[in-house]
């Protein structure tokens, strides 16, 4: 008998699947711990990254496709936080596992 905490579903499975996917990416997992439970503007996120804007953008909006994250704007700048908590929650998990 199955866990119930378990994913069944093959569409669920393939939901899961795309988005670690997305955050499997170096650089992608770098700008979610950047934000952690924070709301950062672009420049922000850059700064911590250490990248070109252009790149970071084109990441960004990747991780916004996949609902990983969602955005704000304000005047000229657009805020980007993690949209769910449970994403939240697993990046702290994967930095127990691999940075414990």
């Amino acid at each position: 008998m199955f866990d119930s905490h378990i994913i069944t579903h093959d569409e669920d499975i393939e939901r899961a699947s795309r988005s670690l996917k997305a955050m499997s990416h170096p650089l992608r997992l770098k700008i979610l711990c950047s934000l952690g439970n924070n709301k950062n503007s672009v420049q922000e996120i850059v700064k911590f990254v250490g990248t070109s804007q252009s790149n970071i953008s084109q990441h960004l909006c990747i991780l916004k496709d996949k609902g990983i994250l969602s955005s704000q704007k304000d005047a000229n700048r657009v805020y980007y936080k993690i949209s769910d908590v449970r994403t939240l929650k697993l990046i702290e998990m994967m930095q127990d596992v691999f940075c414990g």
